[in-house]
Formats: C-alpha cells, structure tokens, sequence
C-alpha cells in the first residue's frame, strides 16, 4: 500500500480501551483505515467488535485511548463526528409502523437536512436501492433483506465520509446477502469509506482491502487477506472427506506427530495442519510428514475417507492458526438483541 498522509486517514484509533466493571471488553486497540479503504474487524462472537463501533460513533465512551474518525475526535468532536458518519447497526433502528419513505425523512431530519432537501434525498436513495416502488410500504412489512437495504439506505440520508457497518449481512438468505455486498462495493467505489464488522470469515476476505481479527479484546492481527493467507502457507493443509466425523476425535488428530491444529470444516470435512519438518527423527512415506499418521488415525477409528486433498490456505485457515478459534464456532449464528431506535447501537459484543 502507498504511503497515506495524516490528512488522509479516515480512522485514526489510539489505545482505544473499554471496560465494563472487571471485564475487558476492548483492550488498547490500535490502528489507522486510510479513506476510500473497505476495512473489516474481524472476530468471534463476543470479541469487542461491537464495543469498538460504538466507542468509535460516540455511543459509548471509552475507558482510556483515543480516536478521531473523519478528522473528528470521538470527544470534543463528537457532535460533528456523527454529523459525518453514518452507522448500521446488527439491529435495525427504523420504525415498524413508519413507511420506507417517512423512515428516510425522519432519519434526515435527525441528521439536520435542509427541510427543502429531505424528500428528494430520500426518493433517490429509494431508487439506488430498488426501493421505490415500495415507498409507501409499511417497514414492518418487508422482508429481513429490504429492511436491511432501507437500513443502510437511512445511514447514507447524509452523505457521511465514513459508513460502518455491524454484522451487515447476519441472518440474510444467500442472495440478499450476495445483494448487500455488492451494494457495499458500490458505495466504496463512490468514495465511501467502509468499516464493517462480521464473525463471517468468507464475507471479510470478499469485501475487505485489510482485515483486523481482535480476540479476547485485543488487536492480533492487521494484514490484507492475501497477507494473512500468505502467513498460513508455509504449512501443509489437507483436508478429509469423511462419511462421519465425530467431535471427540478431532483432538486426537491434533495429538498426532508434525499436527500443528486440527478442526473440523462443514458437517464432515476434517482440516489438519502439518508443521514443516525438514528431517523427520524417523521415515515416513511420500509426502508431506505426519500424512500417514492421519490416515493411520482415521483408519484405527473406523472413518471411512471419501477423498483427502491437499489445500490453498483460505483466510480462514488463517485465522484458526493465528487465533485457535475453530471456524465451526465462527460461522455460529450470532443471538440478535431487540430492535433499537435512532441513537442505539443495536446489538453489542
């Protein structure tokens, strides 16, 4: 990446600290988005991604460290910080009872549009987000995919420089999320810069320029996917087909000799990472060292293998490798707080 200039960070974060009593929710997180960036935080479920947007749009103030976003201290500045950003929250913050057009004047009134501004601001975003036809439509009415189009619709009603985003694309079906995405594209290319947060590993190596994974609260990781890929190559990967693949077991795969980690893909699919030995202590067959002992394993635990291959390592290979967070406890459904009106968060973790 070309070196960016002070004036052109769109997210300058410092220290950033939060705790709530005893616990540490985010602990002196550091880092800088540069504008036009699509920046994803990436972690599991209760890892301070949440937390750290909030911190970030003035809706929560933190125990220690700074920020500043769009040239605006999270502070001092923070009246016209959130003049400047716009936020998506997990949750949805419209109205139920209010239509999709009323929903959008409202929000630009509270964002302080000009009176003679909001129906036309309002009208072109329903028609950029193939929305207009249902102006008129109740919210409650639409479906989880358009509420969340109208949603983010609501955040852009004032042109903000920075626009985050919190768990975008949780509990869509496959083609609205395809949708979203690429509506997030969009606006990227129009200048828009992106923060977004997800425990969906795949959508952050999709979307993002860099990716931060945060654990636990603390910052572990800050590379661009191909980056943190390129971490996890200097390992052999395979991957086992199985008719079965029982919990247990996988801990015996990681007891195995030259098994670094071993954690379960989809239903029946076993990943097993082979550390690089560059003179074993004793023979081994053909092929990457440890290979044979899996295959043993499997074998003596009556598993039967569909097919054993060996793999690229995907971002989210490295992130089990960087963090020891299965990917299977990833991909769980992150449990939805109610609905929050303007000015909450939605959600939290």
């Amino acid at each position: 990446m070309t070196s960016v200039g002070k004036e052109e960070w769109a997210i300058v974060v410092s220290g950033l600290t939060k705790h709530y009593g005893e616990v540490v929710a985010v602990d002196e997180v550091s880092f800088k988005v540069p504008q036009g960036e699509i920046f994803a935080l990436l972690g599991p479920n209760g890892a301070g991604k949440t937390t750290t947007i909030r911190m970030l749009v003035g809706l929560s103030c933190p125990t220690a460290g700074d920020a500043q976003v769009a040239g605006f201290g999270i502070g001092a500045d923070l009246v016209r910080l959130k003049e400047t950003v716009g936020v998506v929250p997990e949750t949805s913050n419209l109205y139920e009872e209010l239509t999709l057009l009323q929903n959008l004047i409202f929000m630009a009134e509270l964002y302080g549009v000009p009176r003679g501004e909001r129906r036309g601001r309002a009208e072109r975003l329903l028609a950029e987000f193939g929305l207009l036809d249902m102006r008129e439509t109740i919210f409650r009415n639409l479906s989880r995919g358009f509420k969340r189009r109208l949603t983010i619709a609501a955040a852009l009603i004032h042109s903000p420089q920075v626009l985050f985003l919190d768990e975008p694309t949780l509990g869509l079906d496959v083609m609205a999320a395809r949708n979203l995405r690429e509506m997030i594209r969009e606006l990227n290319r129009d200048g828009t810069t992106v923060f977004l947060t997800t425990h969906n590993i795949p959508e952050a190596e999709a979307l993002a320029n860099r990716v931060g994974i945060i654990v636990k609260g603390r910052l572990i990781a800050l590379e661009s996917p191909e980056a943190l890929r390129l971490k996890a190559q200097a390992a052999t990967i395979i991957e086992l087909n199985l008719e079965r693949l029982p919990e247990p077991v996988i801990e015996d795969f990681s007891a195995l000799p030259f098994v670094s980690q071993a954690y379960k893909e989809g239903d029946s699919r076993l990943r097993v990472v082979l550390e690089e030995v560059t003179s074993p202590a004793r023979e081994a067959p053909a092929g990457p060292a440890g290979i044979y002992e899996v295959i043993q394993l499997a074998q003596s635990k009556g598993l039967r293998i569909r097919s054993l291959s060996t793999i690229r390592p995907t971002l989210e290979d490295a992130f089990v490798q960087l963090t020891g967070v299965e990917a299977e406890v990833m991909r769980m459904d992150k449990v939805s707080s109610p609905g929050a009106r303007p000015g909450s968060s939605g959600g939290g973790d």
